[in-house]
């Protein structure tokens, strides 16, 4: 019998020994991508030296690893039941008398002279400043009239939500904390017992909801604003929101879009379809469309002739970044992209705008670009590069999207990146780490609601709390044909200079 290997049979256990080694390279090459996503240093500044250049921000966070030592025994004794005792309502607030007061006297309305001060009735609202809390204690007097011996009572001061315990310093408060500062309301309510006030979770959460409602109309006029703009950036970030099953939650999204004044806009879709961004922009937008190279936005642009779409340099430079471990001639590619980000650096830092940028851009950025399409090209012609070749995935996508990453030379008001995006955006990747879920679609969108118009406030330099104490209680008499007047940007010019108060602050 003979031993000899047909030659037939030796090709394909060679080309199945190769399909393997490749294989295995690419599985290395991922293993040791999320190496260093855990425990490597993920800043782009080593490359780039522009400032906006930043790393992803929805990629996951490092997680320190404990070191090993003695572990401590804790003992516990898990409590029966929910004590619901301590839950604010509107027929009263309980509190105890570590807490400061402050006593408001209200007066008797105009015309009531003749009257006689007979009592006095209490109503109680709690308060927020800015470092702690404060009960308002309203003394409104209980008249008698003295030729029919009739009663009244003066009713206390119009609250935001009627019959409520709660001042609208505090609803500000709380959604400042939350939305801001990344405070649940668990803790919140924790904080509040440590205060001596006892307030339920399920208070704090309708006081969200209730205001959520009062700015939605607010946060769509910005909305309408944003899409007629001639400049649009737009990218989605995951959340948690709904459940899918018992016990397990499905991915859903917030698409925020940047317009050119400086505004941010979260809308909320329980999907990544690109139907929604249809849905969104509904041929209401008529520029440019900066995104970055997710399939479905050049979808939608391409049956869209109002639409020139613009592409992420930032996004492209991850992929030969993830490239770095594997070939080392994606090193240059990153030093020709950081050399157009110098020219970039320079052009901004000597305020240039309109046609002299434009100009600048054709004089410096330009050969830049045609460089490194030039030196892509170079590169693609390479036999070494196998079919899963991050290096070769780079190129590729380079090479698929060159005309969107070529627009910014020619429209000056175009940024080269996402990354302004990225930054306004940065709540909610941050946030989820603390409240995590959105535990229905409707909570998600009352998320993208108070996000849109408190981080516009930090975008346009409006303090979040003053804005929100201002417009808590102008939105109920402002009038509706009006509502864009109350969104951060317009605000900031008609009423920050002599904003409505809390009687806190009076």
């Amino acid at each position: 019998m003979s031993n000899v290997i047909p030659a037939t049979k030796h090709a394909q256990v060679v080309a199945e020994n190769q399909a393997l080694h490749g294989e295995l390279k690419e599985l290395r090459r991922q293993l040791a991508w999320f190496k260093r996503q855990l425990f490597g240093e993920k800043s782009e500044r080593h490359h780039i030296l522009d400032p906006a250049v930043q790393v992803n921000l929805f990629e996951a966070t490092a997680t320190p690893v404990p070191e090993q030592g003695e572990r401590e025994r804790i003992s516990y004794t898990r409590s029966k039941g929910k004590n619901r005792d301590d839950a604010a309502n509107d027929t009263g607030l309980r509190f105890d008398d570590s807490v400061p007061r402050r006593v408001i006297e209200v007066p008797p309305p105009a015309g009531c002279a003749t009257d006689e001060v007979v009592a006095t009735r209490t109503t109680f609202r709690l308060a927020q400043r800015r470092a702690g809390y404060e009960v308002l204690e309203y003394r409104h007097p209980v008249l008698k009239d003295r030729s029919s011996g009739a009663l009244t009572s003066v009713p206390a001061p119009r609250n935001v939500f009627e019959g409520s315990v709660f001042d609208v310093s505090f609803a500000a408060g709380v959604l400042v904390d939350k939305f801001c500062y990344h405070l649940p309301l668990y803790r919140q309510s924790q904080r509040l017992s440590q205060a001596g006030i006892q307030v339920a979770r399920s208070s704090l959460t309708a006081v969200v909801a209730r205001t959520a409602a009062l700015l939605e109309p607010i946060a769509r006029a910005q909305l309408t604003h944003v899409l007629s703009g001639g400049v649009l950036a737009m990218d989605e970030t995951p959340i948690k929101a709904g459940r899918k099953g018992p016990g397990k939650m499905h991915q859903a999204y917030f698409w925020p879009l940047y317009g050119d004044s400086d505004e941010i806009c979260f809308t909320f879709s329980p999907s990544r379809a690109g139907a929604h961004i249809e849905r969104t922009l509904a041929d209401r937008f008529h520029g440019v469309l900066l995104t970055d190279g997710y399939a479905a936005y050049e979808k939608y642009a391409a049956g869209q002739p109002q639409i020139t779409h613009a592409q992420c340099w930032s996004h492209m430079r991850r992929q030969f970044e993830r490239a770095l471990e594997t070939d080392p001639a994606a090193r240059e590619a990153l030093a020709q992209i950081g050399q157009l980000y110098a020219q970039e650096q320079s052009i901004r830092e000597r305020g240039l705008h309109g046609a002299d940028k434009r100009h600048a851009r054709r004089e410096q950025c330009a050969p830049l670009v045609r460089a490194f399409w030039e030196w892509c090209d170079a590169q693609l012609q390479r036999m070494d590069l196998e079919p899963r070749h991050p290096l070769l995935k780079a190129l590729g996508y380079v090479r698929e999207r060159q005309p969107a990453l070529a627009v910014f030379l020619e429209h000056p008001d175009v940024p080269i990146d996402t990354n302004h995006l990225e930054r306004g955006l940065r709540a909610i990747p941050m946030g989820r780490r603390n409240w995590l879920f959105c535990w229905s679609e409707v909570g998600a969108a009352h998320v993208a609601t108070i996000q849109t118009l408190l981080v516009t406030c930090r975008l346009q330099g409006v303090d979040p709390t003053t804005y929100l104490v201002d417009v808590l209680q102008r939105v109920g008499m402002h009038p509706a044909a009006r509502v864009e007047e109350l969104t951060p940007r317009r605000w900031k010019a008609l009423f920050n200079d002599a904003p409505l108060r809390s009687d806190i602050e009076r």
